[in-house]
């Protein structure tokens, strides 16, 4: 296997593989003329994400900066919206279900690193994919961690780090983010 398809499997890779560095190198100047263009008409940006990304649906809204490794493994479905300085590490697929909205400064990172300091040494990695379903809210400033699936309708509160799957519809928020339970409060009685 090549070192483009053993990341691409998930197996532990080397980087600076020659293949791997065109192909970042690709990613860096499709970067630059998406980040240099914020002023572009809406039919322009549209097409600049569709030449850089793995697939963008109908309605999709990236604000620049907008940072990743390779933009291939980039899915965004309709409508969703990702804000200011979103970076995306995708050694693997991250996926992004319809109406997902992201805050500013959110990181989605898929790539990962060999706990044994031996291998790490070696310069090698792997990635674990995320998934993000639909119309799921990301605060700004979060951090998604390789290997996390969120489920629909979550919420993922401002600055939360998530280290494990989101199931459907709940509210996590914290470091690392844990899920909200919602208190009833109730007002004094009066006598």
């Amino acid at each position: 296997m090549t070192e483009k398809q053993k990341m691409l499997a998930g197996e532990l890779y080397t980087a600076d593989d020659p293949e791997l560095a065109a192909d970042a190198a690709q990613a860096r100047d499709w970067m630059a003329r998406f980040n240099a263009a914020p002023a572009a008409s809406a039919d322009e940006t549209y097409a600049l994400l569709v030449e850089g990304l793995g697939h963008v649906g109908a309605g999709v809204t990236v604000r620049s900066p907008f940072h990743c490794d390779y933009g291939y493994n980039v899915h965004l479905e309709d409508g969703v919206f990702l804000n200011y300085g979103c970076v995306v590490l995708d050694v693997m697929p991250v996926r992004i279900g319809a109406g997902t909205q992201v805050g500013p400064g959110v990181q989605m990172l898929t790539a990962d690193h060999p706990r044994e300091a031996s291998v790490r040494a070696q310069m090698l990695e792997f990635g674990r994919p995320i998934v993000i379903g639909r119309n799921v809210w990301i605060g700004g400033g979060a951090i998604i961690l390789p290997g996390v699936t969120i489920g629909n309708d979550a919420v993922i509160g401002a600055g939360s780090v998530v280290t494990r799957d989101v199931p459907v519809a709940t509210t996590v928020a914290g470091n690392p983010a844990r899920r909200l339970v919602s208190r009833v409060i109730q007002k004094p009685r009066t006598v």
